[in-house]
């Protein structure tokens, strides 16, 4: 048994905010480095998880109500957490998750407009209460996000929801971050990615060094 306490680090925000670009190039340069880090994505990071994805964000699935949205990502949640999460953080290892649990909140929650409290039961099932040591959300507003997908040509079945429910999204977001202060740092996505990404790196080697890695 390692008897260091592995850490779970995850990133949070509206699609067009850069955070998975912005992951792949910390998570690298870290693992160059020599920290011992697994990065994985939601929905997906396993291949049942990454059957469930394909589903989720398909365009043609028009007809997908909220209720089944919010179990799909559970699901897919559940499979994650057991089959890659787990055993990483049993290994005294760092997680960098590109979303989680807090994504069903802000999208399935506030984005829809229904209550946080019922959909935490069913994450606490899925995830059986694991939740992050930091989350860091990189906040965009949501028309510069959704031209910054269109740009990329990147679109999937959550950037055609109207512009009103991503900025219920956003709200739910800053105000799950107000909520609790200890595991939340918001960053200003609205910059340059050169300057958000040295944000970045000082917030995760900070607390790398905090922990003892």
């Amino acid at each position: 048994m390692n008897s260091r306490q592995g850490r779970f680090i995850t990133f949070e925000g509206p699609d067009g905010s850069g955070k998975t670009a912005q992951l792949d190039i910390l998570a690298e340069e870290f693992i160059q480095a020599g920290y011992p880090i697994l990065r994985t994505r939601e929905p997906g990071g396993t291949p049942i998880s990454d059957q469930i994805r394909a589903t989720l964000l398909d365009l043609k699935n028009t007809a997908m109500i909220d209720r089944t949205e919010a179990l799909l990502y559970q699901a897919a949640r559940a499979q994650l957490v057991e089959e890659v999460i787990k055993p990483q953080l049993a290994r005294g290892g760092i997680v960098l998750s590109d979303r989680y649990a807090d994504s069903t909140l802000a999208y399935q929650g506030y984005g829809h407009q229904n209550t946080v409290t019922s959909l935490e039961g069913i994450i606490h099932y899925a995830t059986g209460g694991l939740v992050p040591d930091l989350t860091i959300l990189l906040d965009l507003a949501p028309e510069v996000g959704l031209q910054r997908r269109l740009d990329a040509g990147g679109l999937n079945r959550l950037d055609a929801y109207d512009i009103n429910f991503h900025h219920r999204v956003r709200d739910g977001y800053l105000k799950l971050a107000e909520a609790d202060p200890g595991r939340w740092i918001v960053v200003d996505a609205d910059r340059t990615f050169n300057v958000v990404q040295q944000d970045l790196r000082a917030i995760l080697q900070e607390n790398l060094d905090k922990w003892g890695y």
